[in-house]
């Protein structure tokens, strides 16, 4: 869905069905048709754009001039259907809905391929990623020799926050018998999303067999705990009126790691986007348990569109009880000389790249050890993915090194 002969052939289709829709009368009709359509479809595209961004507000960036450009097509692809079908008969009517339909599929892939959300159907359909086990189970470790890939399980974690599954990679060496306790990291997906992202559009499990075939079958445990609630939700990462995903992640999740899987004292967190940001404010709470923390493309606060919106929504407009969790607030007011970060962003990220260096400075000026990476790329899953991998070694050595 991302790229190869299919978008392409996808997009042919698209345009020489938008050629088609505007067919089927005299050409100066056809000529004012075409016009009108256009106005409207802009019409229809602004409205939508506006209700996106400041009514319904399902996440608190503006939407890119590409994504609304392609917005706009779809949209002129349902608008040039009504006068085609107008004016035409059996059979033609049910193909230009078809053809309509075509142009809409088009346009919302071309959507898909600015974020690099579904790189496959499976993806966008949910299907389980590869070497899944059944909901709720975790693998025996009775193999005498590590296998060539880790499992990847999806289990509930509970607590004080109400969370989806969360999904967790095995690496090769934990399935063997009698394995050593292993490093953790933890890692946050982005808004709009759910921790199976990190799998299905990041390709964890794939990239961390990789680096674990390099090493024996030695790679870190990754837990990808549930941040949101739901795929639209956005409670900050923080406890406050919107729940209480601090303690959930500070407490709750550490405490069913240490009783569920065999691990060390070695752990690290991160993220990709909100949950670079979400990496960003767990470290800082935790310090000591997680003195190494990766943040991709994360914000230089935690926001649902303006400060005004967020602290009303997150404490009932007391600006003190914000920035006492607000991670840039916090590090002008504290040293951090034992944590270390790596920012990553992209190089054509004009939104969260300039906000990852005000977050380098910060952190710099409180003490911390900051790795900083631009990677090519736009802010999406096509750069997330690459940056865990090119992050995995420094991760790895900040967590005990190779075994």
């Amino acid at each position: 869905m991302l790229g190869g002969a299919v978008p392409a052939l996808l997009f042919v289709a698209a345009a020489l069905g938008l050629i088609w829709l505007t067919g089927g009368r005299r050409r100066r009709w056809r000529l004012r048709s075409i016009v009108l359509s256009v106005i409207l479809s802009a019409l229809i595209t602004a409205a939508l754009v506006y209700y996106t961004e400041n009514i319904w507000q399902p996440f608190p960036d503006a939407l890119p001039a590409p994504v609304i450009a392609l917005i706009g097509v779809g949209v002129l692809g349902l608008v040039l259907l009504v006068p085609r079908v107008r004016h035409s008969t059996w059979p033609v009517r049910p193909l230009a809905v078809v053809i309509s339909t075509v142009v809409l599929l088009a346009a919302a892939n071309g959507v898909n391929i600015y974020y690099g959300q579904f790189p496959t159907l499976g993806a966008l359909l949910g299907a389980p990623v590869d070497d899944e086990l059944p909901a709720g189970v975790l693998p025996p470790s009775d193999q005498s020799t590590p296998p060539a890939h880790g499992d990847v399980a999806q289990l509930t974690i509970p607590g004080s926050f109400a969370a989806r599954p969360a999904m967790i990679y095995l690496p090769p060496v934990y399935l063997v018998r009698n394995s050593p306790p292993l490093p953790v990291l933890i890692l946050f997906a982005g808004q709009p999303g759910s921790p199976r992202d990190w799998f299905a559009s990041g390709d964890l499990a794939d990239r961390m067999d990789a680096f674990a075939a390099a090493d024996h079958g030695f790679a870190p445990i990754v837990v990808v705990p549930d941040v949101l609630g739901s795929a639209l939700d956005n409670p900050l990462c923080m406890d406050s009126r919107l729940g209480k995903v601090g303690t959930y992640l500070d407490h709750d999740v550490p405490q069913w790691i240490e009783h569920h899987l065999r691990v060390d004292g070695h752990w690290a967190v991160g993220g990709a986007s909100n949950g670079g940001t979400c990496s960003l404010q767990t470290a800082l709470r935790q310090p000591k348990l997680f003195p190494t923390f990766l943040d991709i493309a994360g914000q230089d606060e935690p926001t649902l569109g303006t400060r005004e919106q967020t602290v009303a929504a997150t404490f009932g407009g007391d600006e003190a009880a914000f920035r006492a969790q607000n991670p840039l607030d916090e590090l002008a007011t504290h040293h951090y000389p034992g944590l270390a970060a790596m920012l990553t962003t992209s190089d054509q990220d004009d939104v969260y790249g300039p906000q990852a260096q005000r977050v380098r400075q910060a952190l710099e000026a409180a003490g911390v050890s900051v790795q900083f990476r631009v990677l090519p790329g736009r802010h999406g899953w096509m750069s997330f993915g690459p940056a865990l991998s090119q992050a995995l070694p420094w991760l790895v050595t900040r967590m005990g090194g190779t075994r």
